[in-house]
């Protein structure tokens, strides 16, 4: 969410992309911080997403340790709620039974509305709180980090092929790619055709998540840079309300925008995984 806090001296260029730069560690540029190798890590992505994930697993755990059963809390019932939620997606979506899909769907669901959740933070509240202890550089929304979204795509995918192997055979999965979808007079083709196709699945994955959060993470930026456009006087009486309307508006909207992006990255992966689990292509 967009804050009052802007960089003053920086110019609207320079405040955005320094919103939207990483921490980075390892083989980094020194100049504008960005990684200039493999061995750059983006310590702030892995840092919230790791305590998201313990955050999710904290909090089962102390749930499964105080499970009711007469009489349910509220917050029980809540997460009885998305389970409830998840599996029947997985029942509509998936063919056969897997006991790995609906758990996976339920972390894949939970996980990335957590990480997009994290764009609902006014802007400039945690990377100002960062720099009180020296860190410079926070990017705390870790699927505007594309390096997020293809690792999460990547994973599944790796999952893709295992069953896609697993159902069909060895053999199975070659010849699909050998006379699929043109038969066998158009091998080539064929291989071209089916890796773009396969190829297709885990960039759909990661880009359509990125895109969007990214893109959604930007206008919430440049809501933020109407507060400092305004000078003190009659000018700020005119924007900081237009702002604060703006702001609310994007933010009531943005909650559709991270639930709906973690249900379509639920759904594909369900989906994905339904068709390698199908002995035919």
């Amino acid at each position: 969410m967009a804050g009052s806090e802007n960089s003053s001296g920086g110019g609207t260029v320079q405040y955005i992309q320094h919103h939207l730069t990483n921490l980075c560690i390892g083989d980094c540029d020194p100049v504008t911080h960005q990684a200039a190798g493999f061995w750059a890590l983006h310590l702030d992505t892995v840092i919230v997403s790791s305590l998201l994930a313990l955050l999710i697993i904290v909090v089962s755990w102390s749930l499964g340790r105080k499970l009711q059963t007469g009489a349910p809390s509220g917050f029980q019932n809540f997460v009885e709620i998305i389970i409830e939620f998840v599996d029947k997606s997985v029942k509509d979506t998936f063919p056969g039974h897997n006991p790995l899909i609906a758990p996976l769907a339920l972390t894949i669901f939970v996980w990335v509305w957590l990480m997009n959740f994290m764009d609902l933070i006014p802007v400039d509240l945690l990377p100002l709180l960062a720099s009180y202890v020296g860190v410079q550089y926070l990017k705390v929304v870790p699927t505007t980090d594309l390096n997020t979204t293809l690792a999460m795509s990547l994973t599944v995918f790796g999952l893709i092929v295992f069953y896609s192997i697993k159902m069909k055979g060895l053999g199975g999965y070659i010849k699909m790619f050998l006379f699929h979808p043109f038969g066998k007079f158009f091998i080539p083709v064929n291989v071209v055709m089916t890796a773009i196709e396969e190829l297709a699945k885990p960039l759909s994955l990661a880009l359509r998540l990125f895109g969007n959060m990214f893109a959604g993470e930007l206008v919430f930026l440049l809501i933020a840079l109407l507060g400092g456009a305004a000078t003190i006087g009659a000018g700020l009486l005119y924007i900081l309300p237009l702002q604060v309307i703006l702001d609310l508006a994007w933010l009531i909207f943005h909650i559709l925008v991270i639930s709906l992006q973690a249900f379509i990255f639920m759904v594909l992966t369900i989906v994905y995984l339904g068709m390698a689990h199908t002995t035919d292509h």
